[in-house]
């Protein structure tokens, strides 16, 4: 029987029991962690932790741990709850970016209480993190310090916007690796560094973070161009709504052919438009549905997936392999 978490799919039943094991391992010391500050600060900052979600990264890091010996080591759990703490802290500090009202069904925590209270719930968790990962040593405090900068440093790529004569798409894939791939990684890199695996194990298992990673972003922005109302979760166009130009749009820009789709998704000056009308929504989801943009993207998501499949032939054979085959596989599959 399968078991599936965050889209892997786990066999044999003992393996799954194995890795929902270590997971609820990381659950309690996650809520245990952000529950031993003043009272004032606790239910903000464990607002997020228990709104769920669906644990990719500690899922990711349990995984990469049993590619060596010592899979079910105390430094793995720690590993995979630091990495799960770094990222809700990111959520927090998104939502206020982006003034999201909602987070996982749930109010954010920017409407509830406030951007300030958002923000030093954040700031709360990366301290955490930070506490907790000093447990492991100083390569590993090395790590997260150097995946702090890069999460920062892609989120302020982000804001500034591709500069002169910066390619859009290197860009933009530059900043979902630095926001995205970057924690995957050191996810994986993490949970093979506290199982004891080698070497070559941990750097072959962080690229392959990379190439998930990424490939996880790519997928969903074909999703929110290709999908049909209610079937992802979301509405489609919603990127296009919120004039955010994602790797579908940004391939169709390139093409001077797409003169209809520019029209609709750049203002005179050049910067990205809002669309707020739903016809014209429509009318844009079907020319990129139409588009070599979107041929490009399928591609190129094509290509990250097959950089893992790279990393993953040079790994051992075992359930874990499995559950990384799958995962590579419905990153791919969930686009349609």
């Amino acid at each position: 029987m399968k078991t599936t978490f965050a889209g892997l799919e786990l066999e044999p039943e003992a393996f799954a029991a194995d890795v929902g094991a270590s997971l609820e391992r990381v659950e309690t010391l996650l809520l245990g962690e952000l529950s031993s500050g003043e009272d004032f600060l606790t239910e903000a900052a464990t607002h997020l932790a228990k709104a769920g979600g669906k644990r990719f990264r500690p899922i990711f890091s349990i995984l990469s741990a049993h590619f060596g010996p010592n899979p079910h080591a105390e430094d793995v759990i720690i590993s995979a709850t630091v990495v799960e703490m770094i990222h809700l802290a990111t959520l927090y500090h998104d939502d206020v970016m982006d003034e999201a009202e909602l987070r996982r069904g749930a109010v954010s925590a920017n409407s509830r209480w406030g951007n300030s209270v958002a923000i030093l719930s954040g700031d709360f968790l990366f301290a955490r993190a930070s506490r907790l990962v000093s447990t492991l040593g100083p390569h590993a405090v090395r790590i997260i310090a150097d995946t702090f900068a890069e999460l920062v440093t892609g989120q302020m790529r982000e804001t500034v916007g591709a500069q002169g004569k910066a390619d859009p798409v290197e860009h933009y894939l530059r900043v979902v690796w630095e926001k995205t791939g970057s924690l995957i990684a050191a996810s994986g890199r993490f949970g093979a560094m506290s199982s004891g695996a080698d070497a070559e194990q941990i750097e072959r298992l962080s690229r392959l973070g990379d190439n998930i990673g990424t490939a996880f972003q790519v997928s969903d922005d074909l999703i929110d161009i290709t999908s049909v109302a209610g079937d992802s979760g979301k509405n489609p166009g919603t990127d296009l709504r919120e004039g955010v130009h994602t790797l579908p749009v940004l391939y169709a820009l390139a093409d001077p052919t797409e003169t209809r789709i520019r029209e609709l998704v750049l203002n005179a000056d050049g910067t990205n438009r809002p669309i707020t009308d739903d016809a014209e929504v429509a009318e844009a989801l079907v020319l990129l549905n139409a588009s070599d943009g979107l041929v490009r993207a399928r591609a190129t998501l094509q290509r990250y997936a097959d950089a893992a499949d790279e990393e993953l032939a040079q790994l051992p054979a075992g359930p874990a392999h499995d559950a990384m085959t799958s995962l590579v596989r419905y990153t791919i599959d969930r686009v349609g």
